[in-house]
């Protein structure tokens, strides 16, 4: 089964990272349930901006942490060139 790490424009322009097994599914739990996180929750619509695969979930989280430990700049910089390919 697949992992994914992700990271999501919200309405207001910032960024929230993110990982899961299910991406389709989490994107629509963040934009539409009760049960998505709630920073992305009071910040709707988000937006799938970048998401990298993996073969296990502790490399998925594990990269989940170094992308959020990045400053914004970064994180706008690695969007970015995700958005050229």
């Amino acid at each position: 089964m697949p992992y994914f790490t992700y990271i999501l424009e919200c309405k207001d322009k910032t960024l929230y990272v993110g990982s899961t097994n299910d991406l389709e599914k989490r994107l629509h739990e963040h934009n539409n349930l009760k049960s998505g996180a709630h920073y992305t929750k009071i910040r709707r619509p988000v937006f799938l901006k970048y998401m990298e695969k993996f073969e296990t979930y502790k490399d998925a989280r594990s990269r989940e942490h170094e992308l959020k430990k990045l400053e914004r700049w970064r994180k706008i910089e690695i969007v970015k060139n995700f958005d050229k390919d």
